[in-house]
């Protein structure tokens, strides 16, 4: 299975890029990767500034059909990835947990096109298991302007992994943490910080 980062976003409420904001003393992206390693060795990173990725052990690739946007990230992480099987995470999700990744890579079967996570009525898209048969409704739904992920799951085989899944390996629920705002990332603080050293 394939890791993909989406890092491809303009970071417009942060202000700057999120990916290299640091959390106890490591930019964010580092924190993602490192977990990512744990399940995969195999890692694409879908960035518009490649050259910022240069000295980071992943492959890189860009925003398909010139244009940004999740779905755009997602369809193009698939794209460029050989396995059939990828499990897709944003750049500003400093805690994820690897047992939790682990367990929904084994979820993953020619049974399911996707699998994610469900709390409540909350699903979490871009934490999530993708198959690349999915590329061709990816692609449709792109071009037809569509820039909900959600939108290409009409129809489709979807897993959802229940919160008691969730809570064996993340009670806390942290995985699912984003820092889309400066006010988001300084509320993190020190004393409850788990990324990995």
């Amino acid at each position: 299975m394939t890791g993909i980062v989406l890092a491809g976003g303009e970071s417009r409420r942060m202000g700057r890029d999120k990916a290299f904001l640091t959390i106890n003393g490591r930019p964010m992206i580092e924190c993602v990767i490192s977990v990512l390693r744990e399940v995969t060795e195999h890692i694409i990173v879908v960035t518009n500034t490649p050259e910022a990725y240069a000295g980071h052990d992943v492959e890189i690739t860009t925003d398909a059909f010139g244009q940004r946007g999740s779905i755009v990230g997602v369809y193009s992480g698939l794209l460029r990835s050989r396995d059939e099987y990828n499990i897709v995470v944003a750049c500003d999700m400093p805690f994820l947990n690897s047992g939790l990744i682990r367990y929904m890579s084994g979820l993953a079967t020619a049974e399911y096109d996707v699998v994610l996570p469900k709390i409540g009525e909350f699903v979490e898209p871009l934490h999530a298991v993708y198959g690349r048969g999915l590329l061709p409704v990816f692609e449709e739904r792109i071009r037809n302007g569509h820039k909900r992920i959600m939108s290409a799951f009409t129809g489709r085989r979807v897993r959802y992994v229940t919160e008691k899944e969730v809570d064996r390996f993340d009670p806390g629920r942290r995985s699912f943490v984003n820092l889309n705002t400066v006010k988001e990332y300084e509320e993190v603080t020190c004393s409850d910080l788990e990324c990995r050293n």
